[in-house]
């Protein structure tokens, strides 16, 4: 039986983005154990026969030396569990994970980039981190194979020198058109959902910026999602009270039950400046409601302009809300694009077609003798 290690920053990201991929491999055979930081989903991970291990990072902190010794201490867990196939998810544990792997000596490595981070949606932003991360992550990348959400990421990843034959091209983590599925809506007024991570670089300021320009459309926006005080580009408790006493937005906080909560939306709204592929839009996109997104990598990669939803420049609120003006005025329009966004993850974006490519992965690098 080969053991599948998976390294996640947070439990709750695993639970949303990596559960049901990680319950198929125990189907299948393996012996899978997960190294995060342990919130509040060790038991709900365990009942399914994964073994959680704890591990502490942090996520805000970009020392380089802090990441080293990360990586070292990730490596007395390597050693421990002796891992047949590693699964390093998202930047910062590919990077943690990578160094660890290398000083293990572990070959067979799975990197999963599901997005190129804060440190890459604003020139400006720490450029010295950034062009260490750059040179870092081609030495990083050497074993194993890469997976990638989208092709703007796979071009930036090859720029940087990594070969792209050893790069996958695999659409998101995967969704569950089971769980997610249209269902009738009658609102009293159109409710505008925006859910994801509070952080500005999802676009929640041009977000409430478009809530204003709409007051008299007398549209509900609705927030969902936790204040994620760890991430550099987070949002202050103190500004989202702000815009709520303002009665620009309603905040529902984080939900667990994210089909039960986008049940209650007509339009979903995510101008994020960069994604890797953004499974909360293909959630919305699964339930039948039309999307207002930016067009950037990631979002570009599932909206359809026209078709799915619609596009609008990244870091424009009366652009953003000129789009949602329009799905609010046009009921036939927004149940057109809602069925065609539907159709279009059970073409290609389903929890099957993910997780058996995922899979051909594990088994392509279990069939290499030099990965």
């Amino acid at each position: 039986m080969a053991k599948l290690l998976f390294l996640v920053t947070e439990d709750w990201y695993f639970v949303s983005h990596r559960l049901a991929l990680a319950v198929e491999a125990v189907r299948r055979g393996y012996e899978v154990v997960l190294v995060t930081r342990v919130s509040s989903h060790r038991s709900e991970i365990e009942q399914y026969g994964i073994h959680v291990v704890p591990f502490k990072t942090n996520r805000r902190g970009m020392n380089p030396l802090g990441i080293l010794g990360e990586a070292v201490s990730l490596t007395r867990i390597y050693r421990k569990e002796k891992p047949d196939i590693l699964h390093h998810v998202a930047l910062r544990a590919v990077v943690v994970g990578g160094l660890a792997a290398h000083l293990c000596g572990i070959r067979r490595v799975v990197s999963a980039i599901t997005g190129m981070g804060f440190l890459f949606t604003e020139e400006g932003r720490r450029p010295w981190v950034r062009k260490v991360v750059s040179r870092v992550l081609p030495h990083v990348l050497s074993r194993g194979l890469v997976i990638v959400q989208n092709p703007d990421d796979a071009r930036q990843l090859s720029s940087f020198g990594l070969c792209p034959n050893r790069q996958r091209l695999i659409a998101g983590a995967g969704v569950d058109t089971t769980k997610f599925s249209p269902s009738f809506r009658e609102n009293d007024r159109l409710v505008v959902m925006m859910a994801t991570r509070l952080l500005w670089d999802k676009g929640v300021g041009e977000y409430v910026e478009a809530a204003r320009m709409l007051r008299d459309t007398g549209a509900r926006f609705v927030l969902v999602g936790m204040i994620d005080t760890d991430n550099p580009a987070g949002v202050s408790v103190d500004e989202v009270d702000a815009w709520i006493s303002e009665g620009v937005i309603e905040w529902w906080g984080h939900r667990q039950d994210m089909a039960a909560t986008l049940a209650h939306a007509d339009i979903f709204c995510l101008p994020s400046y960069r994604e890797g592929l953004p499974k909360a839009i293909l959630e919305a996109m699964a339930s039948g409601i039309p999307c207002v997104s930016t067009d950037v990598p990631g979002c570009r990669d599932v909206v359809r302009n026209g078709d799915t939803g619609i596009l609008v420049p990244a870091r424009n609120g009366a652009e953003l809300a000129a789009a949602i003006s329009r799905l609010i005025e046009k009921p036939a329009l927004r149940l057109a694009m809602g069925a065609n966004g539907r159709q279009r993850v059970l073409d290609e974006f389903c929890d099957e077609k993910v997780i058996s490519a995922t899979l051909n992965v594990y088994e392509e690098l279990q069939n290499c003798a030099d990965s």
